[in-house]
């Protein structure tokens, strides 16, 4: 399964930034070894459903332990059988694009 999915913290410091809260999620994203990447709206992940998930509710821990509330937006393609989507899907659209 692919999964895309924006976390930050609902409830802002006094600065007004989410920056170190989200890169607080990247690192957990990227130590769980799961095929990755972020982008300035998401961070995208690639694996089972389980382990998926798993990444997902540490992040949403790690930003609740340092705030009241925190935002999840998450998106899913879920197709069983299949690895390496993460790039592939990209590179289908790429070969269209270089016709």
């Amino acid at each position: 399964m692919l999964v895309a999915f924006s976390i930050s913290p609902a409830a802002g410091d006094d600065t007004g930034g989410v920056s170190e809260a989200v890169a607080e999620a990247v690192r957990i994203v990227r130590a769980s070894g799961l095929p990755n990447e972020t982008n300035a709206m998401f961070t995208n992940l690639e694996g089972e459903w389980d382990e998926v998930m798993a990444v997902v509710k540490q992040c949403v821990d790690a930003l609740a332990a340092h705030s009241p509330r925190v935002s999840l937006v998450l998106k899913a393609d879920i197709r069983p059988g299949h690895t390496g989507q993460l790039t592939a899907k990209v590179e289908r659209v790429e070969r269209h694009l270089s016709d």
